[in-house]
């Protein structure tokens, strides 16, 4: 696929799909409850179908429309063991939530995934769901997972690691828990579960406690299903954002876009970057904060960004790259190592991508230096990405101000973003 420069702009009300993190919650957290939920503008890419296709296996009802998903939830205990193993596809947030599911039923599960899921490391929600007495067989730490259905034991668990998957396993696996287990969460992270787990009227109880956050969950509580309306997904919508902020003659409106505070840290940047983006029509639907953006051309200035912030946007950081390679002075990203485990090494791909496009930029102790571009340029057309749809969606972006270039197995873009193509074209994008 081919990205090359644009003249008028990117402009006009672009159609974002439904929030991918919501959309997996939306599947997994009804399926367990115990009733009948209708869930609106899911998102319907091949992530989620997968976390779909593993509930239906596992027994679950499904219902689709053209306009929502309905599904008949079993149960906190009565899913069905499945007749083969349970594919995910790419998708990280499937398997780590539902390892921590299935840790607690009455069966085993095999769970395996594509060379880039299996190459991710899974230790990081097996180690700590051992303490919890889980019995998982990982292939050295990775994927394929066998999980033997047990009885969990209650117990306190601290989360070193910054991940709102590892943290939404163990909350799942809970769930099915006997008595209390309380959740020690040391950084801030998505908690989309959270939410949902209370709409759903889960006994579960947040407190913060300094800068930790305590989750406390008394588990075989069974779930009252309520119906859900997925918002917009921040994390696709930051490719538009970004693409109308470096091209001039651009203005877009972005509608029912989730800015949930633990996750809008993109915003929170590129406006420290001087963009010009208005936030519109605040309000919560579901007991998520969304609103609609209003982005217009901007001349960026570069900025440091520190680990703190990362916790915030760690998905959005190939993007910013590009918005930081046209900026007016450098940049510095810091405590990026959490990217070196996505998808792909996304902290090194980034700068050997930039670096292809004529950008000056090095890595120091998992932080990012970037040098924005002097004289537009591109060294290498090429851009490689691992099968990694941020970095294809991001130097997509790229390309429409920079100029033509070729992005390899970007069908990677349907793991989260169907139609990014059709809807970057429909705005003044050359993509082809």
């Amino acid at each position: 696929m081919k990205s090359a420069k644009i003249e008028k702009g990117i402009n006009g009300i672009i159609n974002i799909p439904g929030d991918k993190s919501i959309s997996h919650r939306s599947i997994i957290i009804p399926s367990i409850s115990n009733g009948v939920c209708e869930v609106s503008n899911i998102l319907k890419s091949e992530d989620v179908i997968n976390t779909l296709n593993a509930f239906r296996a596992l027994g679950v009802k499904f219902e689709e429309t053209k306009e929502k998903l309905i599904v008949y939830g079993k149960g906190i205990n009565s899913l069905k063991k499945s007749s083969d193993n349970i594919y995910l596809g790419n998708s990280g947030t499937s398997a780590r939530l539902l390892i921590g599911l299935l840790a607690s039923q009455k069966f085993d599960s095999v769970l395996t995934g594509d060379s880039s899921l299996s190459s991710r490391p899974m230790e990081r929600i097996v180690n700590p769901l051992n303490l919890m007495n889980a019995k998982i067989d990982t292939n050295s730490g990775k994927m394929p997972i066998k999980i033997y259905g047990n009885d969990l034991k209650n117990t306190e668990i601290e989360i070193d690691i910054p991940s709102a998957q590892i943290k939404s396993g163990l909350i799942l696996a809970a769930l099915n828990t006997k008595g209390k287990t309380k959740i020690i969460e040391k950084h801030t992270t998505r908690n989309h579960t959270e939410i949902m787990l209370e709409s759903f009227e889960a006994n579960i109880d947040l407190k913060k406690n300094d800068n930790k956050t305590e989750i406390i969950i008394i588990g075989k509580k069974e779930l009252t299903p309520k119906n859900i309306d997925v918002p917009a997904d921040l994390s696709s919508s930051a490719f538009f954002i970004v693409a109308a902020l470096i091209n001039k003659n651009s203005e877009i409106t972005l509608k029912n876009i989730n800015i949930n505070p633990t996750r809008n840290g993109i915003l929170i940047a590129l406006k420290k970057m001087g963009a010009n983006i208005e936030i519109i029509n605040n309000r919560f639907i579901n007991n998520e904060n969304v609103a609609d953006l209003k982005v217009k051309s901007s001349q960026l200035n570069g900025c440091e960004l520190d680990e703190d912030i990362a916790k915030l946007m760690i998905d959005e950081y190939p993007i910013i790259s590009i918005a930081a390679a046209f900026a007016n002075t450098p940049s510095v990203f810091k405590g990026l190592k959490e990217l070196r485990v996505k998808e792909s090494d996304r902290l090194n791909l980034i700068k050997i991508n930039l670096e292809k496009c004529g950008c000056n930029c090095k890595i120091e102790n998992d932080n990012l230096f970037i040098n924005p571009i002097e004289k537009l340029n591109i060294n290498n057309q090429n851009i490689q990405t691992d099968f990694d749809h941020r970095i294809a969606m991001s130097f997509l972006v790229m390309g429409s101000r920079l100029g033509e270039l070729y992005i390899e197995k970007s069908d990677s873009i349907k793991t989260s973003f169907p139609n990014f193509v059709e809807e970057f074209n429909r705005a003044g994008g050359n993509i082809y």
